[in-house]
């Protein structure tokens, strides 16, 4: 039976520990960490403060679903940069994130960061292309000491260059060919990207490990006009399992109530009690 999940940025300026004891109290299995709203750097949070941090998500009988929006800050990262120092200290973050996330008991980190990917002006596609591998393949070895998988997320091609259909993801994750790169599949992509969503899920299928749920207004899931029978009837179709993670993608005047209709929406489409 798949999980809930919500995406902590939604809350602005809630404290970590609100948002769990909210989100808890609706029915959320697990919470999605963005890393940016507790610092500027994983790095610089101690081992102490982690183990609290976990201990507050077991508190309210959460789990750490995972992170995402993972190279929104400390600035001037970018996966396939012509500077090798930079990729360097790119791929040395993700590594950071990875323990950060091992450390909260979280499963996925989702990479989406599309300005942290773009090909960049002067570069080739094939040279950001074999850089990303590269680094993917690093990364993930990484990862994997810490209980952690890393997933590609396409794009729509008007947030990034790089990466922006199921296909190429896929290709991604077979050049990367590590167990521990996979693929996350976000609703507001998959509703723009001049397809079926069930044959999005389907193509996918074999390396999905995490999806958001959205709306092809950015809202929360039911809050446009996709047809969530689809993406349920799909995800059970091919026996999914894992989080759907609500990843509202606009300010919420409200996103205590924006949560709540989210996950009575989820529980609704995917045929569970509310």
């Amino acid at each position: 039976m798949v999980k809930f999940a919500i995406c902590n940025e939604l809350f602005r300026g809630w404290g970590f520990e609100d948002v769990c004891r909210y989100v808890a109290g609706l029915g959320y299995h697990a919470v999605e960490v963005a890393p940016f709203t507790l610092t500027d750097d994983v790095r610089s949070i101690a081992k102490s403060k982690r183990e609290e941090l976990k201990r507050i998500v077991s508190r309210y009988g959460l789990k750490v679903a995972g992170l995402h929006w993972l190279l929104v800050k400390p600035e001037g990262l970018h996966i396939n940069h012509p500077d090798p120092e930079v990729r360097t200290e790119t791929v040395d973050y993700l590594k950071a994130l990875a323990e950060f996330c091992g450390d909260l008991g979280g499963e996925v980190m989702v990479f989406g960061s599309p300005r942290q990917r773009n090909v960049l002006p002067g570069v080739s596609h094939g040279d950001a292309w074999r850089w990303t591998v590269d680094a993917f393949k690093e990364a993930s070895e990484h990862a994997s000491e810490h209980g952690v998988v890393i997933c590609i997320e396409p794009l729509r091609g008007e947030l990034t260059n790089f990466i922006t259909t199921v296909e190429e993801a896929l290709r991604l994750i077979e050049d990367v060919n590590h167990p521990n790169f996979r693929l996350i599949l976000d609703v507001y992509f998959m509703s723009g990207a001049g397809r079926p969503i069930r044959e999005q899920i389907l193509m996918g299928s074999r390396y999905l490990s995490h999806v958001h749920a959205n709306d092809d207004n950015r809202g929360g899931p039911g809050f446009g006009s996709v047809d969530y029978r689809e993406v349920a009837g799909a995800l059970r179709e091919i026996g999914y399992e894992g989080y759907v993670s609500v990843e509202v993608l606009r300010e919420e005047e409200n996103p205590g109530e924006v949560a709540r209709v989210s996950l009575e929406n989820l529980k609704r489409f995917f045929g569970l009690h509310a």
